[in-house]
């Protein structure tokens, strides 16, 4: 069995290429950066390093790696006969990936069962925007090739941190993950992959996941910038700081309680047990590093604004969350550019106009005055 996963980083190596290769498959990296290509290709085993509570050291085999950019026919030759295709390149990169697999599936024997495609992307049904970009590469010819691919959109969650200077292409990681992949789409030919649960519906657990470990991860990130914290870990030991981030997943509990069939109590244990994750102080996390990217992470369907959003169509309190966007809005880092990006936008556009531009919210929108206001009095500090 072969699976090609697209983005050798840390979360390829660390999570679903071990996964992968504890599933059985031989393991195909695709990534364009090619010092990582070639020391992958380098090494004939790496070492994931499990940090914390009940942690292992995992070893990995049986794998190689590809440069997409600069050698794409052999990218495309291992898809044509692989079983699985998974990717961790972020959302954004999805549409540099699909050329390939159309070319792949283009070449595909048409007697071998269906390509198992999955996007292991933080973003919402990432997967479909996979297929999305697919069909438009095929053109006329997606007709001909649907037949070929299964797309399951896909749940991911584990810790992966800024690993330690010397580690190579060993990864250090959390012991917590999981992966949920809906089952649908494979009829009763799922692949095995120990580790991943197939589940009916996946819109609850990417919303669980999206609406508490990310809105968590970055709300704890910027409230510790603001309070001059380094580590993830150090700023959950501050009482105020996880207070602060407590009060912001209970009101993204209330969105998924008014959404979906979760029960109380459970979601409360689920939302423990993430503050806890982020308390690992064997993970050598950063705000800095987590906190990266705010535009992205301030944008309609991300972690603050969507559920911020829909509660507040619901009239569901948002105080908390309110108070997290403040501190994303005040996140300064000049090694980031979207950072140093939306401190030129505070300064050069009014606060309607921001927050219409980085929200994407109406200005009809119940939220969109209270996200208005929390830009003036950022505008206002300078």
């Amino acid at each position: 069995m072969k699976a090609v996963h697209f983005g050798a980083g840390n979360i390829g190596r660390g999570f679903v290429g071990l996964l992968l290769h504890e599933a059985g498959y031989e393991v195909v990296f695709s990534d364009v950066a090619a010092p990582l290509v070639d020391a992958i290709n380098a090494a004939t085993e790496y070492t994931v390093h499990e940090v914390g509570d009940g942690g292992r050291d995992l070893t990995v085999t049986g794998f190689r790696a590809v440069n997409s950019q600069t050698d794409p026919d052999r990218v495309v030759a291992e898809i044509a006969d692989a079983d699985i295709v998974t990717t961790a390149v972020g959302p954004t990169i999805l549409r540099f990936v699909a050329p390939h697999i159309v070319a792949a599936l283009a070449e595909r024997d048409a007697s071998l069962p269906a390509l198992q495609v999955m996007a292991c992307e933080n973003a919402i049904n990432a997967t479909h925007l996979l297929r999305d970009e697919i069909v438009a590469a095929a053109g006329d010819r997606w007709a001909d090739l649907a037949p070929r691919a299964i797309f399951a959109n896909t749940a991911v969650d584990r810790i992966v941190p800024g690993q330690p200077e010397g580690a190579g292409i060993d990864v250090t990681v959390e012991p917590f993950f999981e992966w949920a992949i809906e089952r649908g789409p494979f009829g009763d030919d799922a692949p095995d992959i120990p580790g991943a649960h197939f589940v009916d519906d996946l819109a609850p657990y990417i919303e669980r996941k999206l609406f508490t470990v990310n809105t968590g991860h970055a709300a704890t990130a910027y409230f510790g910038a603001q309070a001059g914290v380094e580590k993830i870990s150090d700023a959950l030991a501050d009482p105020q700081i996880e207070s602060a981030v407590a009060k912001a997943l209970e009101e993204t509990s209330g969105i998924l309680l008014a959404k979906h069939e979760f029960d109380a109590a459970d979601l409360a244990a689920y939302r423990a047990t993430i503050i806890g994750r982020f308390r690992n102080p064997a993970l050598p996390d950063t705000v800095w590093r987590v906190g990266r990217q705010p535009l992205r992470k301030l944008s309609r369907h991300e972690r603050f604004i969507g559920p911020a959003a829909e509660a507040a169509e619901r009239g569901l309190p948002t105080s908390g969350l309110e108070t997290a966007i403040g501190a994303a809005l005040a996140f300064a880092d000049p090694e980031d550019e979207q950072s140093v990006q939306m401190r030129q936008m505070l300064v050069e556009r009014d606060a309607a106009a921001f927050t219409a531009e980085v929200t994407g919210l109406d200005s009809d929108h119940p939220l969109f005055d209270r996200i208005r206001a929390l830009v003036e009095a950022r505008q206002a500090q300078g």
